[in-house]
């Protein structure tokens, strides 16, 4: 299956993304979509299809980044937050999340050795069957999302399938004994669709996440190449698309965060780069 890939403030520079995937199983991408692309003023091209009528997301984030708060744009409606804001030398690695502790060990270990921090979108069959892989994710100052349920397709099902898929996933989150937090992340695809957006507000999720820059490393294509192009394609702001349970991945990470150093680039959580 095919992929597409200073000052702190308030205002969020937003860009439309487009597919990521989980475990071996790829998300395709689609092009946007009648989407509202936010500028720094945040301000949007067409309004979102989504309503502003189902509960708030309240609950608090997993990891560190939870102490200060949700961000406000956590709590507004609107389209896919697929990059932060450019003014501050940060960047949000965010991975899908499933596969083995021996792979997740690997990660967090490069993590700590750097002092990153990232956002992990877990999947709530991978968190139910073994919720202490996830708990040692947070317990290690790291954030956790919501992935859906089973990684389904979700442009593909139909509105009742999209909403247990949201709802599940954070209550596997919940049941782990963490807080299930602001952010989430479709499966099956880069962009969020009406459908999904819909469904993910029900659950307490009022914006998607989706991602600028993709090394398709869920391809398998080396550690090298996912390096290389991470490199290439990370600016300030920008939301990776990485994934857990891919060897290459995990032997590219010390690279990739080498490489940020370089950059003056600041690893941290989706909720830290987003921050008010």
């Amino acid at each position: 299956m095919t992929s597409a890939d200073r000052p702190p403030t308030s205002r969020r520079a937003l860009v439309l993304g487009a597919g990521a995937l989980l475990g071996t199983a790829a998300c395709s991408s689609d092009p946007p979509r009648g989407e509202a692309a936010y500028s720094a003023g945040g301000t949007a091209s067409q309004s979102s299809s989504t309503s502003s009528s189902t509960p708030a997301a309240t609950a608090a984030a997993s990891g560190s980044a939870s102490a200060g708060g949700a961000p406000s744009i956590a709590l507004s409606t609107g389209p896919d937050i697929a990059h932060g804001p450019a003014g501050r030398d940060e960047v949000a690695l965010t991975f899908h999340g499933q596969g083995t502790r021996a792979i997740t060990d690997e990660v967090l270990a490069a993590c700590a050795a750097a002092g990153a921090h990232v956002t992990v979108f877990a999947v709530g069959t991978w968190v139910h069957g073994d919720p202490e892989q996830v708990r040692k994710v947070a317990a290690a100052g790291h954030e956790v999302g919501n992935h859906t349920w089973s990684h389904t397709q979700m442009k593909q099902v139909s509105a009742a399938t999209a909403r247990t898929e949201v709802a599940r996933g954070r209550t596997a989150i919940s049941a782990a004994g963490l807080q299930p937090g602001w952010w989430f992340r479709p499966s099956g695809t880069q962009n969020s669709t009406a459908t999904i957006r819909a469904a993910a507000l029900a659950a307490g999720y009022h914006r998607c996440v989706s991602y600028d820059v993709d090394p398709e490393d869920y391809l398998d294509p080396g550690a090298s190449l996912v390096r290389t192009r991470t490199r290439k394609a990370t600016r300030a702001g920008s939301i990776v698309s990485l994934h857990l349970g891919h060897p290459g991945t995990a032997a590219a990470l010390p690279g990739i965060l080498s490489d940020l150093s370089g950059a003056g680039l600041a690893p941290v959580t989706l909720s830290t780069l987003l921050r008010d």
